[in-house]
Formats: structure tokens, sequence, C-alpha cells
């Protein structure tokens, strides 16, 4: 079955279950479809939905949806709302990182139709346009052609805004602030991230001084890649497998415990001092109202031959062709006439 990028339901997708009383919703989950990095399965996300009575979950595999239609049955089918969309990997940014794979990245999300069929557009850029070699990216040149429908993170502490301020960098941070917000307008978010880190003060106070300067709202996330605090060694593991490398190595991809699919109760005591950036995730689970659907192949008209003759009529004349070509080069072992009524 394929996807369809059909309203999901005659109800708005959006609107969030009232009963409950809902703080903050998880925007940054990794399913395993995030390849080599991801821990969640689609079954796991879904009941941690449950689990924590929440109306809506974003799923941001980087550089694919590989898994946007099956985690968005498996999620609706249980009456919760998916929130599609990806994380990806932005090139051509003078950045310092671990390697030349090491790219930055943003988070994007469908608010709709046209967003979801920009995002597919924008994610089959990102891998047909490469070397090869290079990992998977896009520019923000090439995100500016299909931004319409798209709600941006800046990307936390893998953003390059992020990475930027990291780097004492603060007027390239800026810089490409503006080109987000040119592209992106009000559906720009700047993420936070608290992973307690060395230098998530000092760079969150950068954030917060570009958000409160430049009018720009802030979001509160949490990358989350296993489900649990017991599961971080087994998925450290896993990253020196994607990476080459040995768990005892120092200069290597390194995640925390903190990088978990943490309870709602946790981010909102996590972030209770930027009480508006835990409420903006529930605006824009609200803001999001499409997922896409199953449906039957959709496969084109098919016509053959100057007589324009239809499928059924060129299998058939093929299949008298390759007939009388066996017929012609092999005995056999009746008369033609049986063979031919076998068709």
């Amino acid at each position: 079955m394929m996807a369809t990028t059909e309203n999901p339901t005659s109800e708005n997708m959006s609107d969030l279950k009232e009963e409950v009383p809902v703080k903050f919703i998880h925007l940054r989950a990794h399913s395993a479809y995030s390849l080599l990095e991801g821990a969640l399965k689609p079954e796991a996300l879904a009941n941690a939905a449950l689990r924590f009575e929440a109306p809506a979950i974003g799923v941001t595999d980087r550089n694919n949806l590989f898994g946007a239609l099956e985690i968005s049955e498996k999620l609706s089918g249980i009456g919760v709302q998916p929130l599609i969309g990806v994380t990806l990997s932005i090139r051509s940014l003078d950045l310092p990182g671990r390697d030349r794979h090491d790219l930055p990245s943003i988070a994007l999300y469908a608010q709709n139709e046209t967003g979801y069929l920009n995002l597919l557009s924008i994610v089959s850029r990102a891998h047909l346009e490469g070397d090869g070699i290079e990992p998977p990216g896009v520019t923000l040149e090439d995100i500016s052609k299909a931004g319409e429908g798209i709600i941006c993170l800046t990307g936390g502490r893998e953003g390059p805004i992020d990475r930027f301020l990291g780097s004492q960098n603060k007027a390239e941070a800026e810089k490409t602030l503006h080109r987000l917000r040119d592209i992106f307008g009000d559906n720009l978010y700047i993420e936070l991230q608290r992973y307690g880190l060395q230098d998530d003060e000092e760079i969150e106070t950068g954030l917060i001084d570009f958000a409160y300067s430049h009018d720009i709202p802030l979001v509160a996330t949490n990358q989350s890649f296993f489900e649990s605090e017991d599961d971080f060694e087994a998925h450290d593991a896993l990253i020196c497998i994607a990476e080459g490398t040995y768990v005892r190595e120092a200069e290597r991809r390194q995640l925390t415990p903190n990088h978990r699919l943490k309870t709602p109760q946790e981010m909102v005591s996590l972030f209770a001092d930027l009480p508006e950036a835990i409420e903006n995730t529930v605006e824009i689970a609200r803001r999001c109202a499409f997922r896409p659907q199953k449906h039957a192949p959709i496969l084109p008209d098919f016509v053959a031959g100057d007589g324009g003759q239809g499928e059924a009529d060129e299998l058939a004349s093929q299949a008298r062709a390759g007939l009388e070509k066996r017929l012609a080069d092999t005995p056999p072992a009746t008369d033609r006439e049986t063979y031919f009524k076998r068709l």
C-alpha cells in the first residue's frame, strides 16, 4: 500500500484531546528508521504515547521519511496524532565538526498536504544530489525553494545556530537565523534542549537572546533515541557500530542518558523556568493537520502500439508472439491449436 496526501479524517487532527490537560508534547523522537541511530520501534512509540496520555507525538528520523506511513498508521490507530517530520542535514555551512560527515541539522514538519509534498521533495534531493560518499543533505538554498507548508525548528544542539554559538561565532549564528526566518517566516521556532552538557547554559543564553530580540518563539525539545535510561549503554554500542568506533574511544560521537524518551512531567520540570517553551510544543502540534494514509497503488494508464491498445491486449499480443517463437525453436509435443487455447 502507498501513502496518500489527502486530509487524514473528517475531523481536524490538530484538535487535541481537550479532556486531558496537555502541557508538553514530544516533537523529536527518532524511530528505528533513523538507521543505526534510533532504537524506538513504532510499537514502542505507540505504547509510550498511551502511557504518557499524549494526544500527539512528533517523529523526526534522520534524512528520511521511511517510517512515516507505518508510524502514522500505528499512532492514529490508537487515537494519537502523528506529527510527520524529518531531521535534515544541512550542507555548505562552514562549521567545525568531527569530520566531513558531521553535518548540522534542523527539524522540519509537514504542516499540511503542501508541506508533506515539499518534505518528500527536499528529502529526495538530499539523497539524489550527493556524490555517494558524502552523507545525505541539502543547502538552505535548496530548502528555500520548497519551504511552504513546513514548520522549522532550529535543530537544538545539532543545529547550525547552536553550533555557531558553541564555536563563539555569534555573527554567523545570527546570519543563519535570519536565513531561516526568511524561508519559514512565522513557522520558525528556536529550539532549546537541556542534556546537562558543559556549554548548555552559555549556548542557551544566546538562543534566548536571539528569540526575544528577533521575536521568534522558543520551543523545548528532547531528541529521544531510546526508551529508558537502562537502554543507554546498548544504544551507545549501536552508535559505535554505526561510526566504526569503540566504546573506549574518547573522540567519538556520544549521546547521554538524557537522550531517552522522557515523561512529559520530566520535561515540564526541566523547563519550569521557561513555560512558554513547553506550551509551544502543544501549539506546534495544533498547527500540524496532516498525516499520510494507505491507499491502493496508483498506476499509470497503459497504452501501447500505434493503435493505442490497452494492457490486456498488449499482454495477449506478447504472449502469442512468445509462443510462436517458442514453437519455432522447440519441436511441439502436440498440435499448435492446443498451445494457443491454453493462453
